[in-house]
């Protein structure tokens, strides 16, 4: 299996997780337990700081791992090789020839806005199979809610009407990683990603505009800064040019003299750099006509002081602070096994038994944590739903839940026009109410150990 490149294809996945994971799976088989019935939930214990809710994203990609989870006769081989797992039992090793998921998966759809301790997904499978899944379910996971609920906040602050562009391609943390936080962006309310492969494979067109290089490039040997911008619309008519280069006022004056000789291509400006409130209201003042991109580091917090500072933006492109930051903490926690309900109680990690449903009332808004097996109170919705039977797909869920990204889209604009403004706001956000149900305070009590 030597491959120093680490390049990753779709047989790896099953190897692409932590080591216990493995070393528990033998150890289960070895103690005879590895096919009791077994519930996990993912959740985050808390929210990012100054975040006031999640926007859920990633089970596009957890069901189709764990559709396609399985071991090839190399990996196994490989496995043996390791010398990690000499004194296993010989089923461990027949049990991964044959593997495949069996169990079900319920979850709150993507673009659902979530909170801290409600579960995003749990899977319910021989204790193994749930066992085996849980770093991937957090890789993917984790990091899609991220990008996603940042993507929300900077769409909210934005509005509805601003051009928001993915540029985090080169700040995201690996190439799979800026992929799908190309795909998260535009789930959760981005108009395009200047990411070619993950638009293509999206059926979405390529949005960008140009580099500084160019500018300095054409400039230098063709004579001057509007010999650049000549050159780039021969071949790219309309696009957008980066005006900062230089003097951006003066690229501006120089533009609006074209503008009024009629040149037909000039439909759009990007300021990268300076004071971007301050140049977009010089910018706009000399060309009123032309749409205005901003980038640089921008993210909800910097739109905001733009908007208060009046500045004269149509667009953002939005890179390092979206792909990058504070992680969404998810943890993947058992919480039944063999009907068994079974809590974690350490302290400041502890942890809720039972398999648990989230009821949401939008008037007043608040959710109500529950067991699985509760019913809805008036006015009360269920967020989680089934997703997966036996290892296969619902069609119902994808009927009612469409997974395409306009439809998150969607979702996602409602799930946080739903939200209180104070769970919205930028500044030491409100979250919502999250009450435990009776029931399930009861198995709580139940469950705990006495000191």
């Amino acid at each position: 299996m030597h491959d120093r490149t680490l390049s990753l294809q779709a047989d790896d996945l099953s190897l692409l997780t932590d080591l216990y994971e493995l070393t528990m799976a033998a150890c289960y088989v070895g103690e005879g337990i590895d096919q009791r019935p077994a519930s996990f939930e993912l959740f985050t214990r808390d929210l990012p700081p100054h975040w006031g809710y999640l926007i859920a994203m990633g089970l596009a990609q957890v069901l189709a791992y764990l559709e396609q989870l399985h071991f090839t006769p190399t990996q196994i081989a490989a496995l043996q090789a390791s010398g990690v797992f000499t004194h296993v039992p010989d089923r461990f090793w027949s049990l991964l020839a044959e593997a495949r998921f069996t169990g079900d998966v319920w979850a709150v759809p993507e673009g659902t806005a979530i909170f801290a301790n409600e579960p995003l997904l749990r899977i319910e499978a021989p204790l193994w199979q749930a066992q085996l899944v849980e770093t991937y379910l957090l890789n993917i996971v984790n990091y899609q809610t991220l990008v996603a609920t940042r993507t929300a906040r900077i769409r909210d602050v934005a509005g509805p009407t601003a051009t928001l562009l993915e540029f985090g391609t080169r700040r995201a943390f690996g190439p799979q990683a800026s992929l799908l936080a190309a795909l998260a962006a535009l789930a959760a309310g981005m108009n395009g990603t200047s990411n070619v492969l993950a638009a293509l494979k999206l059926e979405e067109r390529p949005q960008g505009t140009m580099a500084h290089a160019l500018v300095m490039a054409i400039a230098t040997l063709a004579g001057g800064e509007d010999d650049a911008f000549a050159a780039f619309h021969r071949y790219f008519p309309q696009a957008t040019l980066l005006i900062d280069t230089y003097d951006p006022i003066a690229a501006a004056q120089r533009l609006a003299a074209q503008l009024a000789a009629g040149n037909p291509n000039l439909k759009g400006v990007r300021l990268d750099s300076g004071d971007l409130a301050s140049l977009s209201r010089q910018v706009r003042a000399l060309l009123p006509g032309v749409r205005i991109l901003a980038s640089g580091d921008l993210d909800e917090w910097e739109i905001e002081k733009l908007l208060t500072a009046g500045a004269c933006i149509d667009g953002y492109g939005i890179g390092t602070r979206l792909v990058t930051g504070y992680p969404v903490n998810g943890v993947y926690k058992l919480v039944e096994i063999d009907g068994i309900p079974v809590m974690k109680e350490s302290n400041q990690k502890m942890t809720y038994p039972g398999r648990k449903q989230i009821f949401r009332c939008l008037d007043p808004y608040r959710d109500r944590l529950g067991l699985a097996t509760e019913s809805p109170l008036a006015g009360e919705t269920p967020l989680l739903q089934p997703v997966m039977c036996q290892g296969q797909r619902l069609a119902e869920f994808e009927h009612r839940f469409p997974g395409t990204i306009a439809a998150i889209q969607e979702r996602t604009a409602t799930s946080v026009a739903q939200l209180p403004a104070a769970i919205r706001r930028l500044s030491h956000p409100a979250t919502a109410p999250v009450t435990l149900s009776a029931a399930l305070d009861a198995l709580i009590q139940k469950t705990q150990h006495s000191p």
